[in-house]
């Protein structure tokens, strides 16, 4: 191997040799219990000698990161139509259970479809992914909880019993406004990213604010588009008051609070000149 050859050229010649594990299965580390090297790394410029042993460990079969978003977000937009449609294998044929629903029912309907569809766009057309794979059994348990959660708070929200906001129309205006603003933050903090990666660039790069006043939470936060994710799912709580919501909320809350923190500590790590004011995903608290 020449000492200016990338991980991603030493990948190429291992499945040359071995193609069962192409190279998104491969890992490839200087140690062991490292983490594994990048495609773009080079190898003079690793802390190795004229000589270097490398650690190989298969990652099993992979999944590109746009099938896998697109699998885990079309379940809920279809599953969710199955109970607001009220099939009869779902509620029954009571003659109550087939009366027109409350106005908020329909609103949350289409919020609910508005957001998987605005993530199936945002996947085809605007993602870039550092990492092109992630491990195929991980999509099981990812599109248990995605399929699973939709079928919970869609039967509840649908349900022919189901009581509407306790403070009438003041509390689903505030909901809907609170919750368009934060899917128009989301968006736009995609979009911001996005265009660090453009002409095909991997360089992980600090983002800054643009023009857009939706981006200015990156004053603030190294993590805005988890920040108005959650923000989306607390104002269709509020729309809804619906417990099994709010406990969606919650664990999105509580996973997207991890998400953020790595990233942030990967900020850190990487750029000595990172905004020390910056919060992984609350202002001035988280």
């Amino acid at each position: 191997v020449e000492p200016n050859a990338t991980i991603r050229e030493i990948r190429l010649m291992f499945h040359k040799l071995y193609p069962r594990w192409y190279p998104a299965r491969q890992s490839i580390k200087l140690d062991p219990k490292g983490k594994s090297l990048r495609d773009e790394e080079i190898l003079q410029h690793l802390p190795v000698g004229t000589t270097a042993t490398l650690y190989f460990k298969d990652l099993g079969p992979q999944i590109g990161w746009t099938t896998v978003f697109l699998i885990e977000y079309t379940g809920p937009l279809f599953i969710y139509f199955l109970f607001y449609f009220r099939m009869t294998f779902v509620y029954g044929l009571d003659e109550r259970f087939t009366s027109s629903p409350h106005p908020v029912v329909n609103l949350a309907c289409i919020c609910h479809s508005f957001h998987y569809i605005k993530r199936l766009i945002e996947t085809v057309f605007v993602h870039r992914f550092s990492r092109g794979t992630m491990p195929l059994r991980n999509i099981v348990k990812n599109c248990l909880y995605y399929w699973g959660f939709a079928a919970w708070l869609a039967y509840y929200i649908n349900h022919p019993l189901y009581t509407p906001p306790s403070y009438g129309k003041k509390q689903i205006n505030f909901a809907v406004i609170m919750f368009l603003l934060c899917e128009a933050g989301n968006f736009s903090i995609h979009v911001a990213l996005s265009d660090l990666w453009r002409n095909g660039s991997k360089t992980c790069k600090i983002p800054y604010p643009t023009k857009n006043p939706f981006t200015w939470l990156f004053f603030f936060v190294s993590c805005p588009n988890y920040t108005y994710e959650v923000g989306t799912w607390i104002s269709f709580t509020i729309m809804t008051q619906c417990v099994p919501v709010g406990l969606f909320t919650l664990l999105c809350f509580i996973q997207m609070t991890i998400w953020a923190k790595d990233k942030h500590c990967t900020y850190l790590r990487e750029f000595k000149d990172y905004p020390s004011h910056r919060m992984p995903i609350i202002p001035f608290l988280l």
